[in-house]
């Protein structure tokens, strides 16, 4: 398997064909998968607000003080929220409008100007297909698209990428049935491997958005037509809501 950069120069921009500034890079090949780091897509899609239009309101000048949390941040991680799971030092767990758990909502101050933050995509699945239609109009090639964000992890220190939305393939492998080594049956054993290349693909992407994709080659994976939420845990089986 290899991992191979895609360096993009310039500052991504509403009007920029993001597809097309990709395909640009003359490296894609039929059966790679994309890794695309979250923050251009949002800017692509003018998910980018202007920290001084922001009006908190009570409940978020509220949550805000007890913190010492800005409240037009925690005003967008509430617009952007179904509901609250935890908050904890000025760190609010929710879940998103697209059902996606995480801290803050994914709302980001880093690499966007002093006064902006950056929202998650509305539909990161819709997004992730998209752009594979259109890397196959642009270059004939059938690819799978992951698009992946930075989390951090219950009981570890450290973050890694996760998947926030796929298009062109299952974001699990699920050996249950399968034998082990030893001829045993095995009976939950689901890799997450649309989390396991966000992660491995963040090692040449790093934080500064001069590497915001990567191509994942040589790895088999099975297609399809799959959504992130196959990802998320249900509620009832999750010991930690």
């Amino acid at each position: 398997m290899e991992i191979i950069p895609v360096h993009i120069k310039k500052e991504i921009e509403p009007s920029d064909d993001l597809s097309e500034l990709i395909a640009s890079s003359n490296q894609i090949q039929d059966g790679d998968i994309l890794i695309i780091a979250q923050k251009i897509i949002s800017k692509q899609e003018g998910r980018l607000v202007d920290l001084s239009s922001v009006k908190p309101s009570l409940l978020s000048e509220g949550i805000s003080s007890q913190y010492n949390k800005d409240p037009r941040i925690t005003e967008l991680i509430l617009s952007e929220s179904k509901r609250i799971i935890r908050m904890k030092n000025g760190i609010l767990i929710v879940e998103t409008n697209d059902g996606i758990i995480c801290a803050n909502a994914g709302i980001d101050e880093s690499n966007v100007k002093e006064g902006f933050a950056t929202l998650l995509p509305l539909d990161s699945d819709k997004s992730a297909n998209d752009i594979r239609e259109k890397i196959f109009e642009y270059t004939k090639k059938d690819v799978a698209v992951i698009i992946s964000d930075t989390f951090g992890r219950p009981f570890r220190m450290g973050q890694t990428n996760h998947a926030i939305g796929i298009s062109g393939l299952s974001p699990i492998i699920d050996y249950e049935g399968t034998k082990d080594t030893f001829g045993k049956t095995l009976r939950v054993t689901a890799i997450a491997i649309a989390d396991e290349l966000s992660a491995a693909s963040e090692l040449v992407m790093g934080k500064t958005l001069k590497t915001p994709v990567a191509i994942v080659r040589n790895y088999s994976f099975q297609k399809g037509a799959h959504k992130i939420n196959e990802l998320i845990r249900p509620e009832d089986e999750d010991l930690f809501r």
